[in-house]
């Protein structure tokens, strides 16, 4: 008789052990038994509380749920966050602060451990790089004195693995402690302007889906674009104040690596392309990177390389052909424009007037915004022989120069105070009415100018 009230005893503790059973225990959303009553009754307590902002409140409760039944609800992780945020920023004494931050990146971390489990009741999936990236962004904005190469870690994570559906604001975070740690080590100057590179080229992509994406009102498309637009200056800010873009610090850097890698492909295009994008394109390691990428697989950059280094040499033939190249190859209209325009300044340096010509209006024809392309072709045309046979009528062509000039400063007011110069210059080289006059013409009437030049213009 013992023996069986004790089996009985037995049975009854092992179903009561069974029928109240944490989530974290047994992998269910909210356990069994009391349990899932107690982490019912905890996740409306501190939802409540969250509700009314009450989060010393919410906390305790809030944490059952967290540590009892991981997989209960993705809420758990969010509001959480929410929670501690807010603890954080109440905290006054650094103790505490760094206490609470050090609870927020452990939530974080249990939210990419369970995010499998919680997709399961998701209608729309959790992403584990969008939680990796959130996380990054409050380490930095919330944990006392953190280490800034532990949040460059976990920020290229989460922006390798987003690309271009990344919050844009990562990349903002990147640049400042990239830029943090570069102060606090000069050797870290190839790797933040690689993190430039990277940031800069990821947040025009961004930017581009922002202002193709369709918004609920113009108001909502107008803040996303500004917040994206503020975020690509900041990209540019950091780099541009913190002394990384000297050309005499880069050609220290990349000449011996330059030789040392120059069977490389990748390392030589980054330099190229780094020292392209700083305007070092005289350096003597970015003739060389040049050189070298291009005789390995060429590309429109590392043909305008071989272009520039031509040019200092003197060879201003085998220059136009490397830039003829690079045109060719490229494929993006406004580098392909920024190409034109710098043959024909060597063109046009070489007295190539023609060949000048037909660069610089190529260029304007694939982007007709800038105005200095404007001010090199009139610049060309004040430069061009006679055309008539009637000296009278050569001096016309001044005429068609200040066309260009006004068309400059029309479409980019930067080229404003050049463009006036000039034409204080110009305009007192036009013809004399009286001259023009005894050939019928006057001001009003159209003349068409010949020889390079081949345009109409009107008589003032």
């Amino acid at each position: 008789m013992k023996k069986l009230f004790l089996m009985i005893g037995l049975m009854a503790l092992t179903a009561t052990m069974a029928f109240a059973q944490k989530g974290v225990e047994d992998g269910s959303r909210f356990g069994h038994g009391q349990d899932s009553i107690n982490c019912l009754n905890n996740i409306s307590i501190y939802s409540e509380y969250v509700k009314t902002n009450n989060f010393e409140e919410a906390y305790e409760p809030w944490k059952k749920v967290f540590q009892e039944a991981p997989c209960a609800q993705a809420a758990t992780y969010t509001k959480g966050i929410v929670i501690l945020k807010n603890l954080i920023s109440k905290s006054k004494e650094l103790e505490p602060r760094k206490a609470y931050a050090d609870e927020l990146m452990a939530v974080y971390d249990q939210y990419v451990k369970y995010v499998p489990q919680l997709n399961l009741i998701l209608k729309n999936p959790l992403k584990e790089y969008r939680i990796i990236g959130q996380k990054a962004h409050d380490y930095i904005t919330y944990y006392p004195k953190m280490d800034a190469r532990q949040a460059r870690e976990m920020l290229m994570k989460s922006l390798e693995a987003g690309g271009i559906d990344s919050e844009y604001y990562l990349l903002g975070d990147l640049m400042k402690t990239s830029s943090g740690i570069f102060k606090a080590d000069e050797s870290f100057r190839e790797d933040f302007i690689q993190d430039y590179l990277y940031a800069s080229e990821l947040i025009a992509q961004i930017y581009g889906k922002a202002i193709d994406t369709e918004y609920p009102s113009e108001e909502k498309a107008n803040e996303m674009i500004n917040a994206v637009t503020k975020t690509k200056d900041n990209v540019d800010a950091y780099f541009i104040n913190s002394g990384a873009a000297d050309c005499d610090q880069l050609q220290k850097i990349y000449a011996p690596k330059v030789e040392e890698n120059k069977e490389n492909l990748e390392y030589l295009r980054k330099v190229v392309a780094v020292m392209a994008l700083l305007n070092c394109t005289e350096s003597d390691v970015y003739y060389a990177a040049s050189e070298h990428a291009h005789n390995i697989q060429p590309t429109a950059g590392t043909a305008a390389g071989c272009a520039y280094s031509y040019y200092k040499r003197g060879d201003v033939n085998k220059s136009l052909e490397f830039f003829d190249q690079a045109i060719s190859l490229e494929e993006d209209n406004a580098k392909k424009a920024e190409y034109n325009y710098k043959a024909a300044v060597i063109a046009n340096s070489d007295k190539k007037l023609a060949k000048a010509k037909g660069y610089v209006k190529t260029a304007i024809g694939l982007n007709g915004r800038k105005g200095s392309y404007y001010i090199l072709l009139a610049n060309i045309y004040a430069a061009a022989p006679n055309w008539s046979d009637k000296p009278e009528l050569n001096p016309c062509k001044y005429y068609v120069v200040l066309d260009k000039l006004a068309r400059a400063k029309s479409v980019d007011e930067s080229v404003t105070s050049e463009a006036n110069r000039l034409i204080g210059v110009y305009k007192d080289h036009t013809p004399d009415p009286a001259n023009l006059f005894f050939l019928g013409l006057k001001p009003g009437d159209t003349v068409h100018v010949g020889g390079i030049i081949d345009e109409d213009t009107t008589i003032r």
